[in-house]
């Protein structure tokens, strides 16, 4: 499980969420950071090795500092690596370590911008080829009793899951899995998403959790999942291809949610939807902020 800092003060968020996901599948947690060696840079002749051992003080010290806080009962490794930008420096670690998944950290930024959630994370958006977990940094859940993931099909539900369950684990909570009646959704196709949800969970990697189920009905959905946002601890968004909450609630889940509440968020991408679209999809799921 791969995770990239780039700043100390975000590390313990980042290596936690890794860590939960190393947990449950008795994975590997590999923290990496990047040294940027660009085009401009007067080191830029240098060696990787040499940059490393000479002009990597800040990188060096943010990996001492992700270490310190890591947890000790999983297996943590670091890694430097230069590269000519974040992004591909990222997906370099992703490629070598052969990562199953990759956290990142988001922070909403009152400024304008083409970008979705920033232009390193677009692009690891549509190019890291593993599961992808973006993590609303500076808000975190001062202890977990409950994790909300909201559900309405797609293909993106399963990484949902998966790291809501292993948070669970961790602090033996639960996980509700909530599915929205509304005026383009019947109960039948709610029962059907929650349903394959619960058996997602039951098959995710680690120890049984409990689990709750949940299908409400209201003519604003946006209202009804921001009202049940604020009964948990910790929320799972994917990436939605389709469903009602896509189709009606464009842009406007996430942004309430950041807006509205102090929750920790979380987005979630499989690794399997690699590509222009899926990017696409994240710019409607999850606007960039308006300043």
């Amino acid at each position: 499980m791969l995770v990239a800092v780039a700043n100390p003060d975000h590390a313990m968020q980042l290596v936690r969420t890794a860590g939960d996901l190393a947990r449950a599948s008795d994975g590997v947690v590999q923290i990496v950071s990047v040294v940027v060696k660009s085009h401009e840079s007067p080191f830029s002749v240098y060696s990787d090795e040499t940059i490393i051992e000479r002009y990597a003080g800040n990188s060096r010290e943010i990996l001492d500092g992700a270490l310190a806080v890591a947890p000790d009962d999983v297996t943590v490794e670091d890694s430097l690596v230069v590269s000519r930008s974040v992004t591909d420096g990222i997906l370099t670690a992703v490629e070598q370590t052969n990562a199953r998944a990759l956290v990142i950290g988001w922070e909403q930024r009152k400024r304008r911008s083409n970008a979705v959630l920033g232009t390193t994370i677009d692009q690891l958006i549509e190019r890291a080829p593993c599961d992808l977990y973006v993590e609303r940094i500076g808000h975190e859940a001062n202890g977990v009793d409950s994790v909300l993931v909201p559900v309405a099909g797609g293909p993106h539900v399963r990484p949902a899951i998966g790291v809501a369950k292993a948070i669970a684990v961790r602090n033996d909570a639960t996980v509700q899995l909530c599915s929205i009646v509304g005026d383009e959704t019947d109960s039948t196709g709610a029962r059907t998403s929650i349903e394959r949800a619960q058996s997602i969970l039951e098959d995710a990697p680690g120890p049984p959790v409990r689990s709750e189920t949940v299908i409400r009905s209201g003519n604003d959905v946006t209202e009804e999942l921001v009202e049940i946002a604020a009964e948990h601890d910790v929320v799972v968004f994917g990436a939605t291809r389709q469903g009602a909450i896509h189709r009606r609630l464009v842009g406007s889940i996430p942004r309430t949610v950041t807006r509205r509440t102090d929750q920790t968020v979380i987005l979630a991408r499989d690794g399997e939807a690699v590509g222009g679209p899926i990017l696409r999809q994240i710019r409607q799921l999850w606007p960039t902020s308006r300043g």
